[in-house]
Formats: structure tokens, sequence, C-alpha cells
């Protein structure tokens, strides 16, 4: 938690902290540095902010003293020269004209502030030629200030509150950790912590069981850890009746005299009575102050409940991945070991063979152990982070101010929701395996070597292969054949020829051809008959066939969005059978199966439907354009719906508008008959004008496009509809 309590411009604890208009925050005496004024001449930096430049002019030198600070509340008679408001961006503010950018103990870039140049003289009262400008040190966000200055940005309580804790907890868990390996007593207290070995150490104790060379040279030392009862420590109470029981109730910065009573939902801030009698908010939104503080803590609670959930499946990945690292090191030298005594079976002169293999095993293991290590690193460094700001939020969660609350609430949701989309899936998957892919094969060799003998054999073809019926299969449109040779055969072999017929009584015809004993065909047709068979072949000539098996695919199509080929904004879930998309603009995914045979029927049914957006559906080909909507292109056939009719549309061109369209919870249905070579659409079961593409020929894939207003949900493997409403009649 400790990384969420550092301000990103001095790096230590934060001191005073304020929010800035982009819900980050920063020291009140930082933001003080880093405010700068910005000329609307675009010449030089006004005096106002350069206290220690030469004066202009009599008196130049007392005005810029008193305006050395931007907060008027550490500048006399700042109201001279009140600060207008206006916004300016890094590259319009004049930021590139005076300094070079720098950067803070936590890597963040800051601008602080210029010098004047000589001569340089402040701007007259009332002459409006500058206005003060904040930049957030990592948003780079610029935020103007008025004439309150820093006073306009409302302090964080709550941060200062858990910062205050943190400092008392931390003192209190330094001064209870004590070295665990002295003979003195009472023991040393602890100076660091070694991560590796897990063992505290007093600075005597560290500098002679555990010096900075040999093997523990790698190790990484670490301040002692926080107290587990601690404020930060991952345990205790927080302290909260005394952080926020304790404290005077805040009062508007508007009215002085009047406590925050409702929120405003429009400006996203406590207002107090006033507020909404007399200033800017009495046409707001405002709902009461403790039903908004108790439904952001309702919604911070659930996001948070996501994000300890994935924290909890990365402590066990990692528990996995150290268990990986055993088993790839016992592994590694069960092979070395296997390898040796192979090696050592033949004669002398594969000495240098042996040593060049097993330099290829080690530096497999230690690829292997690198990317483990890296995944480590990477996972321990997104647990880190998540855990802190897991910590934080509960400590905010544990406050009982709504106003401080809702102050940074927004910000923390968004903040945890991103936390917890960081855990995609496939990140907590090994990316390696502790298996070694690599097999040396002595085989061919000793049968050379037991085949040395007075008497020449001839070698012979090899036998019959015998097809494993049991490890055949089909699956949608692809099947998958596995054979072995007969026992006792010792004629070699040197690969296999698999044949294949049409799917309808046809010729057969070759589809793999090499050493493998199973092999997979995809892309075959549905509804159709398969014959295969396979013959193996030597140097000596092609062995005879073995029987053919008969293989049947589905009758109708089982398949799912690919997101492999899918737009990077598509968003796919529910083993990718629902779709949604990031963008506002239409973007395209396609279905993993692929069609160029039969009649074929699936539905989209709409999860999700606002703003009257128009989602396509239809077919298309596999290098169809993504990133635009389906049927623009000449690779795509789609009908395109809002919430009143329809159009279908290929290559740009629409037509045959059709009255009726698409709500939330509407069935969008799709018939694709090759055998007529047509495509037709249906919606809540009644067609939806007339076939809409005919004489289309080729290899088709389901496609959809949508936007960011859109969900539906995929559903395959339906039977063709046998009787459907008739069709609506198109309107020209």
């Amino acid at each position: 938690m400790e990384e969420e309590l550092k301000c990103p411009v001095c790096g230590s604890l934060f001191r005073e902290p304020i929010i800035l208009p982009c819900s980050h925050n920063v020291c009140l005496p930082c933001a003080r540095t880093i405010a700068v004024q910005t000329p609307e001449s675009e010449q030089h930096l006004p005096a106002l902010l350069h206290p220690r430049g030469p004066a202009a002019g009599p008196g130049a030198g007392a005005a810029a003293a008193s305006a050395a600070c931007l907060d008027p509340e550490c500048a006399a008679g700042g109201g001279d020269h009140a600060d207008k408001l206006s916004l300016h961006s890094e590259t319009d503010s004049g930021y590139g004209s005076y300094t070079p950018s720098l950067k803070s103990p936590n890597g963040v870039r800051v601008l602080p502030l210029v010098p004047a140049p000589p001569g340089a003289a402040a701007a007259p009262r009332g002459a409006g030629a500058a206005s003060s400008s904040l930049t957030c040190p990592q948003c780079h966000r610029s935020a103007s200030l008025d004439q309150r200055g820093l006073r306009g940005f409302q302090r964080n309580r709550l941060l200062e509150a858990i910062v205050q804790r943190y400092e008392q907890g931390r003192a209190a868990a330094a001064a209870a950790a004590k070295c665990q390996l002295c003979d003195r007593s009472p023991p040393e207290a602890a100076a660091v912590l070694c991560e590796q070995c897990e063992v505290l150490y007093c600075a005597s104790c560290q500098l002679r069981c555990h010096p900075a060379r040999g093997p523990f040279a790698k190790h990484r030392l670490a301040p002692p850890p926080a107290h587990p009862g601690a404020p930060g420590g991952g345990g205790g109470d927080g302290g909260g009746k005394g952080a926020g029981g304790g404290r005077k109730p805040p009062t508007c910065a508007e009215h002085d005299l009047e406590n925050y009573s409702m929120y405003c939902v429009s400006c996203r801030s406590p207002v107090c009575y006033q507020c909404l009698e007399e200033g800017k908010h009495g046409k707001h939104d405002v709902k009461a102050l403790g039903a908004m503080w108790k439904q952001h803590k309702a919604q911070l609670s659930q996001a948070l409940n996501g994000v300890s959930d994935k924290a909890k499946e990365a402590k066990e990945f990692l528990v996995q991945l150290k268990n990986l690292l055993q088993q790839i090191q016992e592994n590694g030298l069960d092979y070395e070991a296997c390898l040796v005594a192979q090696c050592d079976a033949l004669v002398d002169a594969l000495t240098r063979q042996k040593a060049k293999l097993l330099t290829k095993v080690t530096k497999e293991r230690e690829h292997k152990l690198k990317v483990v290590w890296d995944q480590i690193n990477h996972c321990t460094l997104k647990l880190r982070q998540s855990t802190g700001l897991m910590e934080y939020c509960l400590e905010v969660i544990k406050e009982n101010d709504p106003s401080g609350f809702l102050q940074i609430s927004d910000a923390l949701i968004k903040r945890v929701q991103v936390s917890q989309e960081q855990w995609v899936k496939g990140a907590l998957e090994p990316k390696v395996s502790a298996e070694f892919d690599l097999t040396l094969d002595s085989e061919p060799l000793l049968q050379s070597i037991h085949q040395l003998d007075f008497i020449q054999m001839k070698c012979r073809v090899p036998p019959i292969p015998l097809l494993q019926l049991e490890k055949c299969c089909t699956r949608n449109n692809s099947v998958t054949l596995a054979w072995r040779m007969p026992p006792l055969s010792h004629n070699p072999v040197e690969g296999y020829i698999l044949e294949l017929d049409d799917g309808d009584g046809g010729q057969f015809r070759e589809v793999y051809v090499g050493k493998e004993t199973l092999c997979t065909i995809d892309g075959l047709h549905f509804n159709s008959t398969y014959n295969a068979r396979v013959k193996a072949f030597n140097s000596s000539g092609v062995g005879p066939y073995s029987k053919t098996v008969i293989l049947q695919t589905s009758d109708v199509a089982w398949f799912t969005f690919d997101p492999s080929s899918a737009h990077r904004d598509i968003v796919l879930s529910n083993d990718n059978q629902t779709a949604t998309c990031n963008s506002y603009d239409d973007r395209v995914v396609l279905g993993t199966a692929a069609f160029s045979k039969g009649v074929h029927y699936w539905e989209l049914h709409v999860d999700r439907y606002d703003n009257h957006p128009d989602p396509a559906f239809g077919i298309a080909r596999i290098n169809v354009v993504k990133d635009m909507m389906l049927g623009k292109d000449d690779k795509a056939w789609a009908m395109y719906v809002d919430n009143n009719r329809s159009w279908f549309m290929h290559c740009n061109s629409h037509t045959n508008r059709t009255e009726g369209g698409v709500s939330k919870g509407a069935t969008v249905g799709i018939l694709l008959d090759l055998n007529k070579h047509n495509l037709t659409f249906y919606i809540n079961g009644q067609q939806q004008g007339p076939p809409a593409f005919e004489n289309i020929e080729g290899v088709f894939m389901p496609a959809l496009s949508l936007n960011r207003n859109v969900q539906v949900t995929l559903h395959t493997g339906l039977e063709v509809p046998q009787c459907m409403k008739q069709p609506k009649l198109p309107n020209n």
C-alpha cells in the first residue's frame, strides 16, 4: 500500500495532499513548486512566479516576493494578482519554451518553476497578461487556478489520515522487528529482510551470515516488513475511530459555516445547503450525502471482491510456478542422467556429440527457468500493485467521512476495475511446461550396429499399419486419425502417407506425408461421410494400405467467436460465445467455423441494445476488413438493423429496406443454404425481407459487426428451421 501513499513529485509520503481535477493527489508544498504561469503573449513568464528575479521597477521586488507562492494562504496580498480560469495542454502552455522536463524520485515528469529572464518585470495589476496553471505529474493534464489559487483544490482528508496512521504503524513495526539469527539477548533490531531467504537480519548478522557475494549476490534485501497488527501491515482495524470519528466535520469550501449535506451528481462533489440555494449547483442533480456514500462504498467493495479473487488466484499461481521450477530442475537432472547413460552406451567417437547434446539440454533448462522467473517477477509485481491498491481501498472504506470518501471514490472504483481487467485470461497460466521436448533417438544407430553381420540381409517394405479406432474421432468438420505399426515388425519405417476421399464417394487424395502417427484434418464439409486409409514407406518402397475407416462429420455446426482473428477492440466472454466492443465504431468478429457446402443455421441473441445502434449480421471471407461495418467491402454479405428497420449490404450497396428492427432480447437468425447458394435472415422467428443474397459461392465464415452499445450471444448447433413465419415485405 505504500506506493499509494507516496507523492508522485517528491516521492515521499503525502503532506497535506490536495485533489486535482483529474482525481490524482499531490502534496500542497509540491503543488506550489510545479505551478506555473503562462503568458498569453508567449514571451516570458511574468515576475509573479519569480520572486528572486531582478525587479524592473520600484516596488517590483516586494510584489514578486508576495507572489512567490500561488496559494493565497501563504502569499500576502495575493488578491492583487488574481489568476484567471483557463486550461492549457502540454503543447500550448508554453512549457517547452521555458525549461526542459525533470523527473521526480518516483520517475514522474515534473515541470518546475523557471527563473525569470533578466529585466523581466511583473505584469501590472489588472493587465490580465498571464494565467496560473498546474499540470498533474501523473496524467499531465493541466488545470488553471482561479483567484483562490491552490485553495481552490479540496484537501484529501482521508488520504492524510491514512498516511498518518501508516507512519505510526510503520514506526511501531520497525521497532518490533528483531533479527532472527542474533545470539544476543535480547536480539538486535532487524535492519533488512532477504526476500529469497525470508530471514530478518540485523546489520552485523547480515554482514556475517548474508554477505553480498557468491550465491547471495543476487538476493534482494528489503526493509523489514510492517507489523501485522499495524496500519498498512495487513491487519488491525486501522484506527478508524481516531481518524474518522475524532475529526471535526468538514465544512463547505464556499461557505465556511455550512457542513456538507448533499452530493452533486453532475459535479461529483459534496455540497452544502447554501450551494443549492445560492450557488452554481442550484439546478444540478443532487442526492443525499449518506445515500451516495453507501452506494459508492458498495460499488468499491464489489469491485474489490473481483480483485481479491484475482489476487488469490495469483498467489496460488505463484506457488504453482515455484513448484514448476522444482519440477524443471528435477526433470532436467533426470534427463541429463538418461542422456549420459545413453551416450555412455555408444562408442568413444560419440563423446563430442554427447557434450553438444548436454549443452542443448542445459540451454533448454536455462531458457525454461528464465521464462518462469520472468513470469514470477512479472506476476509478483502485478500482485504487489493489486495488493497495495486493495489495502489502500480497504483503509478508505473504513473511513466514516462520507464527503471525503466521495471525493476519491469514483477514481478508486475505476482503478480497481482496471486492476481487475489486467488479469486477463491466460495471464495465470505457465508459459512453459516442466517437460523437456527433447528425445534422443539412439535406436536407429543401435539397429545399425546390430545389423552388422557377415550375411547381408535384404531390406523389405513396411507392413500394413494398424488404425487405432479408439483414437480416431470427429469434431464438427474436423477428423482425427491415429495408427501404429504391428508388433514384432523389424522392417524400418521412414514415414506414412494418409489419404482421404472428398466426402462424396470420390477419389482418394494425399492429405499428410510424414513420420507422425496422429493427424487431424480441418476444414471438411459438415454432414458428410469420409473414407480414410494409411500406408507406410521406406527406402525399399511403399507398403500396402491399411483398412479403410469411415468417418462422419457433424450434422450441424458447433462453433464460437474466434478471438485470434477478431478486431482488438472486440471483447469476448462466456467461453467466446458472447461478444461486445470497447469502441464506439463498428468492429468485426468472425466465427471459428468455415462453410463451403450444406445448409447451416445459427442465431444471435441481443443481450444489450443502447442508444439505437445498427449492428450487422451475416457471413464473410477470412480476409474481411475488421475496422468498419460488416458489408462495406466486397468480402462480406450482411444485414444491418436498427430499432425500426433493416437493410441488406454488400460492397457498401444498401438494398431492400424492411420495417421491423431489434431491441434488447431480440433474436436474429441466419440461414446459409450453400446448396441453393443463398442467404436469408430472420428476426424473432420471422423472415426479414426476401432471401438477402443469391448466387454466392466459396468458403464463408459467420460474421458480426457491433460497437460498445451492443452485446450479443451466439447460439450454434441448431437444426435448420423447417417452418418459419412469412417474410416481411421490403419498402423500396
